[in-house]
């Protein structure tokens, strides 16, 4: 889907063709709008059981929680499916399919799933049904993402440890066993990383840093480009003051106690993380590319019960609506509601008038105000004589 593709859904009683046929008033939905401003397609939608007018007054607004609910669960998802793709573009866009179609053809083409969503339910029961679903994805999703995150942050901190320098990197496959005391009652070998500008400086004072350093027991056991890694040995009871003392002057004393088969150990854990991380990798990207068209399939039903249910509220029974669906720009989106706003202001009755030009223009405050205490007002709290509903898939 094109970057800045913005939609609106559309509904308008279908008295806006002179003989009441749909096919006609979507024609002239089309005619509104102008192929300048954007491109209509029908968006079907199906009848539901309602209630009393509070139940739907109730009801508009719990849907309208639940779109916003259902715009950051699709958020989400599609952000940790960037993550998890590295940032690549064109894969993530290939990863968001409804249905196995890209999303801009799901929307082109939408239809009610009347298996998945039963209309034979009453509205309560069908919303009940949303608030599950996207309560259920977002909580997979992210149980999912934790795991993969916690698994790949032990995997890089397991690479360190074999990649690092000679202050952060694992000493299993670097010391010697025979270099390191061990069982001894009264002597310890401590292992220094040493800046190797400040090697002189070390090997001239060592011996005198702490009480019962062993003289010239400094060895030097490995080097990279930066650090130089020395043993050195220290009668037991003073370990701590040296090791205290090399912190105080810039050498990193390393923290390690040789253990049988260690190396071994350690390679094993490294190639079963690496595989975990694999296993886990593949995992979060199959849940994340399934999730999100299902929080983009429930989302777009989420619009389309609001649209009936704004419908059924704005232009009362029986119905007899049409309703479209405008593909456009971010920066084309307001033309084209204007260009509705021109041809249907006289839906909104009072709301809506005319300055001495004949542009349409909105009355005062206090009729936005009586419409939003009616459950009237669009997205934003703009009030529009059409039901009017404006998305973007990011």
């Amino acid at each position: 889907m094109a970057k800045h593709t913005r939609f609106l859904l559309v509904s308008l009683p279908a008295s806006i063709s002179p003989t009441n046929d749909h096919d006609e008033a979507l024609t002239a939905l089309r005619s509104a709008v102008t192929t300048d401003y954007g491109t209509v397609f029908p968006f079907p939608i199906p009848e539901f059981k309602i209630g009393t007018l509070d139940a739907l007054v109730q009801q508009a607004d719990e849907l309208a929680k639940l779109d916003t609910a259902c715009e950051g669960v699709v958020g989400k998802v599609g952000d940790s499916l960037k993550t998890i793709l590295e940032g690549d573009e064109e894969k993530v866009s290939q990863s968001k399919t409804v249905n196995d179609k890209p999303v801009e053809q799901y929307l082109k083409s939408f239809h009610w799933n009347k298996v998945k969503y039963r209309t034979d339910k009453p509205l309560g029961e069908v919303i009940n049904t949303f608030q599950k679903e996207i309560l259920s994805i977002d909580n997979q999703v992210k149980d999912k993402y934790n795991s993969y995150n916690q698994v790949k942050t032990n995997l890089s901190a397991l690479q360190r440890r074999q990649t690092g320098n000679l202050t952060t990197k694992s000493l299993a496959n670097i010391v010697p066993p025979d270099l390191i005391i061990r069982d001894s009652d009264y002597l310890e070998t401590h292992l220094i990383a040493v800046p190797r500008t400040m090697v002189k400086d070390f090997l001239r004072t060592y011996e005198s840093l702490a009480p019962m350093v062993v003289p010239r027991s400094a060895v030097q056991v490995a080097a990279d480009d930066e650090f130089t890694l020395y043993a050195v040995t220290t009668f037991k009871k003073h370990s701590q003051d040296f090791i205290h003392k090399c912190r105080e002057s810039k050498w990193t004393p390393r923290d390690y106690k040789y253990k049988e088969g260690g190396k071994e150990e350690e390679n094993k854990e490294l190639e079963k993380v690496g595989k975990d991380e694999k296993r886990l990798w593949e995992q979060a990207l199959r849940l994340g590319r399934t999730a999100l068209g299902e929080a983009v399939m429930a989302w777009v039903h989420v619009l389309a019960l609001r649209v009936f249910v704004e419908t059924v509220l704005r232009y009362g029974l029986p119905l007899n609506f049409v309703c479209g669906l405008v593909r456009t720009t971010g920066k084309l989106a307001k033309k084209a509601r204007a260009s509705l706003d021109v041809s249907y202001s006289y839906l909104g009755g009072n709301a809506f008038g005319r300055d001495k030009k004949g542009r349409v223009k909105k009355d005062d405050t206090s009729t936005s105000a009586d419409m939003q205490a009616a459950g009237h007002m669009g997205d934003g709290g703009d009030y529009s004589a059409y039901v009017c509903y404006e998305f973007e898939i990011r």
